[in-house]
């Protein structure tokens, strides 16, 4: 029998889907889909749509809306029973599929009227998943608890940006060639990106610290929340004892599948020392985290996207080294209930790296890139295609 640590071994090299396969009770195939029907409100003002599963699915997507008339629900880690039964499609809905894409299963509804509220939830009698269908032209009491289209829409405007500059205060970060503090970088980099949103986007920034001040980690994602943030992107800078080492990297919230992530991980994790409470790290272990990125599927996806999109402009916008999209267990991005990026501008231990970001041109030319890469985003995210084109 395969004892603990030959286990563990094996679950960091398989990665994230070994690790969902074995320490949570969820597989691709188990929960399934075993049904789809179709049933009238009792009040008369729309259709549900019964998701009939064998198990209760642990994440699934928003309803993702595709162009004016197409709806799209992603259950994540979920199958489709092979018998599965398909009721003819009732009231809003014109027509449906059922898609498998790897382990996840894409529902697509065809609508007939492209205004209709569309709201995902749990049946409290059984696993099943409810999708309310509401339709906009009610009246009476009823509809003052109606979400109108407009502002379901709404709902979906990237129109809060959280900018969290790295470190802080008697937390300096990484200390580069020439004396280069990480601290200092990454706040100037912040404002100049704050600057570029504000003024070319039109979103509102809010910042983490907008001075030299250390701020717990856990409290950066707890600032995002509340500022009611669609969007968190932590700045930070790498460092390395080999002076060759160079080029950007982009975090997002997942389990490290290589030494060098866990490195990074575990340095800038590392500031917790400053904090005078450190008791509510000791909750963030690997299966913490795997149940994490099980709630957080969408956020997660979401997140991986933008951070291609910041990569591929450093590479291409700025000429920079790309060493690509990484995930790791960062803490400060655990509390963030948004997609949330971790970004290593580059490595100030490098001598060269650092003449550039500490020069004004190289750190508008980061801040830029990053700008170009959240206005891509946003178009995609306002539409509903962040979540559609993901495997």
């Amino acid at each position: 029998m395969m004892g603990a640590r030959d286990r563990e071994s094996r679950l960091r090299r398989w990665g994230l889907t070994a690790l969902l396969a074995l320490l949570v009770p969820v597989s691709w195939a188990s929960p399934a889909v075993e049904r789809v029907s179709f049933t009238p409100r009792a009040d008369g003002q729309g259709y549900v749509v019964r998701i009939h599963t064998s198990e209760t699915i642990v994440a699934y997507s928003e309803p993702l809306r595709s162009g004016d008339d197409v709806l799209e629900l992603i259950l994540f880690n979920t199958g489709l029973a092979a018998a599965c039964r398909k009721d003819p499609p009732q009231g809003p809905v014109r027509a449906y599929e059922l898609v498998q894409k790897g382990q996840h299963l894409h529902l697509r509804f065809s609508l007939a009227d492209p205004q209709v509220v569309p709201r995902v939830y749990r049946d409290r009698e059984t696993t099943d998943l409810l999708l309310g269908l509401t339709t906009p032209e009610v009246s009476g009491p009823v509809a003052r608890h109606v979400e109108p289209a407009s502002d379901a829409r709404e709902r979906w405007r990237l129109d809060t940006i959280v900018i969290d500059p790295g470190h802080g205060g008697r937390d300096t970060g990484a200390i580069g060639a020439g004396g280069l503090r990480e601290k200092d970088l990454v706040l100037a980099v912040a404002r100049k990106l704050g600057q570029y949103l504000e003024e070319r986007l039109g979103v509102r920034v809010v910042y983490t610290r907008e001075d030299d001040r250390f701020i717990p980690l856990k409290e950066r994602g707890h600032m995002a929340n509340e500022a009611g943030g669609k969007l968190f992107i932590s700045l930070h800078a790498n460092a390395s004892r080999n002076r060759s080492a160079r080029g950007t990297e982009t975090y997002f919230l997942g389990m490290h599948k290589t030494a060098a992530a866990r490195a990074v991980m575990e340095r800038e994790n590392s500031v917790i020392r400053f904090e005078e409470d450190q008791e509510h790290y000791k909750n963030f272990d690997e299966r913490d985290l795997i149940r994490m990125q099980l709630i957080q599927s969408a956020y997660m996806r979401q997140s991986e996207y933008l951070a291609g999109l910041v990569e591929q402009q450093f590479a291409e916008r700025v000429g920079r080294k790309s060493r690509g999209v990484k995930q790791a267990g960062f803490y400060v991005l655990w509390s963030a209930s948004m997609p949330a990026l971790l970004v290593e501008l580059g490595f100030i231990s490098n001598p060269e790296e650092a003449a550039f970001l500490r020069s004004e041109d190289g750190q508008a030319y980061m801040a830029s890139a990053i700008f170009r890469a959240v206005r891509a985003f946003k178009h995609d995210y306002e539409k509903g295609l962040h979540l559609v084109s993901a495997q």
